[in-house]
């Protein structure tokens, strides 16, 4: 999850703070409201088996944090516009670092490449996006921030769970308590995997019986392409790319915006006979894969790309169209494809 937050004004946070008075205790009553809500969730952990050791310390001293509510409502693709977030996210910054990042790794990724059907410049960028290829993974506490977003009333629901997923993990023993940490919505390690992420997909690839994605590359990589790989990443294709409308041409049959849903989904070819050519005006290319058209932007003259089932995997990872298209964008100029 892409860190590009910074810190409201004062009057602002006091807002939030009022109106989510309940998930950030100011008073006895309201702690012990939250205190009461913690005892559910361990009685709920133990009946899972987690044992009540873990248990004391995940959640000595626990108590919800205003920034997290804070940082919930400011999400990136909400306040950005998409080129804004492009140029921030896929910088030619990270792309250089990219480039050398997936030479100096090449051997690794490379063998989780051919294993798991994952070209190595599309996990290089997820790297790169969600933690600046591992140096900045978030200084949160997962447990903390987990239990602040679950005790919040905006996704209660899911966060639980997530909660729940990572005493879990906690229990396995994959890390302990004071190194788990993530970003403010329980997001972990250098790949930022939420705790359910984790279980599902996290790979133990260096054989210590750990699955470590806060400092072993190797776990990192495979657990990245065998994410990719178990949503229904091909290796025989690309993500997408950008193209050029013609005038006139029917936007109604384009996605639209920062988390727009799926477009009706057509054949090359038949993109190529409603006019839609490749950026630079050629022909688009002659296999007729299926495609679907994407206006991150909203409108005609802003960019548009046609996206293959790969970008649809990217979707999986993160929701949110800025995300993916901005993901397959980094990887490809990271392999030096324009």
């Amino acid at each position: 999850m892409a860190t590009f937050f910074g810190k409201r004004a004062a009057a602002v946070l006091l807002a939030v703070t009022f109106v989510f008075g309940a998930m950030m205790p100011t008073s006895q009553a309201e702690t012990e409201k939250f205190s009461v809500w913690v005892e559910g969730v361990r009685k709920e952990a133990l009946a899972r088996g987690v044992d009540k050791e873990i248990l004391d310390v995940a959640f000595k001293n626990v108590k919800p944090i205003p920034r997290i509510i804070e940082l919930d409502r400011k999400q990136p693709e909400f306040t950005l516009t998409f080129n804004q977030y492009l140029t921030r996210v896929a910088s030619q910054v990270r792309i250089k670092k990219g480039k050398k990042k997936l030479a100096e790794n090449r051997e690794a990724l490379e063998k989780v490449g051919k294993k798991f059907g994952v070209q190595p410049r599309f996990i290089v960028a997820l790297w790169g996006i969600e933690t600046d290829f591992g140096r900045v993974s978030g200084g949160f506490n997962v447990i903390t921030a987990l239990s602040t977003l679950a005790y919040d009333g905006r996704r209660s629901k899911y966060f639980r769970k997530e909660l729940l997923n990572a005493l879990d993990i906690l229990q396995q023993g994959h890390v302990k308590h004071k190194d788990m940490t993530g970003s403010w919505a329980g997001a972990m390690g250098q790949s930022q995997f939420m705790p359910s992420s984790f279980k599902a997909y996290a790979i133990d690839a260096d054989g210590d019986g750990r699955r470590d994605l806060w400092n072993t590359k190797a776990d990192v990589f495979a657990s990245a392409a065998n994410y990719l790989s178990s949503v229904g990443w091909r290796d025989d294709q690309t993500w997408g790319r950008k193209v050029k409308l013609p005038e006139n041409f029917d936007i109604s049959l384009a996605s639209k915006g920062s988390r727009a849903k799926d477009s009706k989904p057509q054949r090359l070819s038949e993109w190529q006979d409603l006019g839609v050519r490749r950026a630079d005006g050629s022909d688009l290319p002659k296999r007729d894969l299926i495609a679907s058209l994407v206006l991150p932007a909203k409108g005609k003259s802003d960019p548009a790309y046609l996206v293959y089932g790969n970008y649809r995997s990217i979707l999986h990872w993160n929701r949110s169209t800025y995300f993916a298209l901005t993901v397959g964008y980094l990887a490809d100029r990271i392999a030096g494809i324009n």
